[in-house]
């Protein structure tokens, strides 16, 4: 009697093993594909290594690697504001293995203020996700002109025309074209002195050079709580949580003034839309995580998280806005 029982209990034992054995195989199919390919996604960089879109693709770099499950390499391309980095990306193929970490100057700036480009900035991208916003300040030297508010530098500055001059980090950069906003809007005449990048544009300020500029956050915060220089309103349209106590320019006596830079990926044209979502749901994750939601908010950067649908919407909407502004600088570059 116990052989047909010893027989049943292997043939059973038989069986289940050979269950077991689908259901892991069902659940080791069920595991997170790789992303389309399995090859390395490379950002390629329209600044260099230690500007403000570096730091925010080192920064997504290893988290996105993890998300998509292959390698993500950074790629150096700058030169020509931005234009070198976005050529080489227009021009790859458009399988989702090559990005550019573009801003708003290099993909709604750019066009308005360069009489040539080397590709077309709507027809040659695929918008993927956006990342971050950077918000600009304005920053004063008390030294030179000792104002506490907007409202007392736009009329001190109408109070002696032609003697105050703000700085920036170049024609055309972000810096120069948001003053230029706050002095059309302000009705001011201030005149415009351009450096060759951050570092020279803040020296000149502290050293009393220019009284004033529109920096980024992440730059000025450190000569600001130094007490070296003084914050009078941020040029987004919500305060900034590392200076939360510095109100925007647009609830200091200039309202609907804003400006500020975004960060984005793009890819080449006729990127499948499956590739597309795939990214943009990963950066949506890596964005969502505190480990990088802090660290982006802790420099003074907002969190900006978009579909592909609203980035391209975000590209329109600021090549117009952007083109309006430099038309009123009365800026171009060859």
């Amino acid at each position: 009697m116990s052989i047909p029982f010893k027989r049943d209990a292997v043939h059973l034992l038989t069986a289940v093993t050979a269950l077991l054995s689908l259901l892991s195989g069902a659940a080791a199919n069920a595991q997170p594909t790789e992303f389309p390919g399995g090859k390395p996604i490379t950002i390629v960089m329209t600044f260099p290594p230690g500007s403000g879109v570096d730091v925010v693709g080192r920064l997504i770099q290893e988290p996105l690697s993890r998300q998509l499950g292959v390698p993500v390499l950074i790629d150096y391309k700058p030169g020509a504001a931005g234009n070198i980095a976005s050529d080489f990306v227009a021009r790859a193929r458009p399988d989702g293995h090559t990005l550019v970490l573009g801003t708003s100057g290099t993909h709604a700036i750019n066009p308005a203020l360069y009489r040539k480009m080397p590709f077309d900035v709507e027809a040659d991208f695929t918008p993927v996700a956006t990342l971050n916003e950077v918000s600009n300040v304005l920053t004063v030297n008390p030294a030179v002109l000792d104002v506490k508010t907007v409202p007392e530098l736009i009329a001190r500055v109408k109070s002696e025309p032609g003697r105050y001059n703000f700085a920036s980090t170049g024609n055309g950069t972000g810096t120069h074209l948001a003053f230029a906003e706050f002095n059309a809007k302000a009705g001011l005449d201030m005149v415009h002195v351009p450096y060759k990048g951050g570092p020279e544009a803040m020296q000149a300020v502290l050293q009393g050079q220019v009284c004033c500029i529109m920096n980024q956050v992440q730059t000025v915060i450190g000569q600001w709580k130094a007490g070296k220089v003084r914050l009078l309103g941020v040029t987004t349209p919500s305060r900034v949580s590392v200076v939360q106590e510095i109100p925007t320019i647009a609830e200091s006596g200039l309202p609907g003034y804003h400006s500020y830079i975004w960060f984005g990926l793009l890819g080449p044209k006729g990127m499948e839309p499956r590739v597309v979502e795939t990214l943009n749901a990963a950066v949506r994750r890596v964005l969502e995580s505190p480990e990088v939601a802090g660290k982006l908010t802790g420099a003074g950067n907002t969190v900006r998280i978009e579909s592909p649908e609203q980035f391209r919407a975000t590209l329109k909407s600021d090549r117009a806005r952007w083109a309006q502004v430099v038309r009123q600088a009365g800026v171009t570059l060859d």
